[in-house]
């Protein structure tokens, strides 16, 4: 994916851009040109499957904030060719929301990681947790997280989110522990937590993280070293929800509280 030849450069401006329904590519680099190529697999998808034709209105970004607006002046073989009327620059969010998720099992891990993107998280970090029947090792921990990131990729363009989330590398509870001390406030959902999470206090600025055990719970030496890390155990509600699922639930709550508003 890369540029035509350089054209005069666009002004760009930290404001939002709005949603009126024009998709987004995403560039590994985005060039400050006028005039962009989206081409490979982003232009085939642009050309063949959204069949977009000349007058559209197309959005290209390099998921790091960076965002392109502008229309569409051709699409053939060589890919999506984009005259840029506008660029905008958007800043991380105040408030960053990371769930550390514990591996689920089969294709659940990409759909936690696709909801918790359209949800609005801004990092993901996959946890060795001891009862996940998933196990990564060597060479499947590789492959495992680059299926997440695409998955996060994926969903970012579809949400039409200007910041794709960071997936780490996979985490053992130790190492979850250790990442613990960065953050402002931890939240780890438990059924049998006394206190609803829709109580927490947040604050306006930091980082608020939230813990997803696997499907067979977390052991009660995770619950206690979690704690004792500054983790306050929450509940959601209710109904117990399956680990591809709580993750999204918690963060579409803290969305609603924080960022939908």
């Amino acid at each position: 994916m890369t540029s035509s030849s350089p054209g005069g450069a666009v002004p760009t401006d930290d404001r939002l851009p709005e949603l009126d329904g024009a998709p987004l590519f995403l560039l590994d680099e985005l060039p400050d040109a006028a005039d962009l190529l989206v081409d490979g697999a982003e232009g085939r998808h642009a050309v063949d499957v959204l069949r977009l034709t000349p007058g559209e209105r197309v959005r290209v970004g390099d998921g790091r904030g960076t965002v392109a607006e502008g229309e569409v002046v051709a699409a053939g073989p060589q890919g999506l060719r984009v005259q840029v009327s506008a660029r905008h620059e958007v800043p991380p969010p105040a408030l960053e929301l990371v769930l550390v998720q514990a591996l689920p099992k089969g294709e659940r891990g990409p759909l936690a990681v696709e909801l918790a993107t359209e949800l609005g998280v801004d990092r993901i970090v996959p946890w060795a947790a001891s009862r996940c029947v998933t196990r990564w090792r060597e060479d499947r921990a590789a492959k495992g997280v680059a299926k997440w990131r695409a998955a996060a990729r994926a969903a970012s363009k579809q949400s039409r989110r200007p910041r794709v989330p960071e997936v780490t590398d996979v985490l053992t509870t130790r190492q979850v522990l250790g990442e613990l001390a960065d953050v402002d406030v931890a939240l780890v959902l438990h059924e049998q937590a006394r206190h609803p999470m829709s109580r927490v206090e947040l604050p306006r600025t930091g980082t608020v993280a939230v813990i997803v055990g696997p499907e067979g719970g977390l052991t009660d030496g995770e619950v206690v070293a979690l704690t004792a890390a500054g983790a306050r155990p929450v509940r959601l509600g209710p109904e117990v929800l399956r680990t591809s699922t709580a993750g999204a639930a918690a963060l579409a709550a803290l969305s609603a509280r924080t960022r939908w508003r």
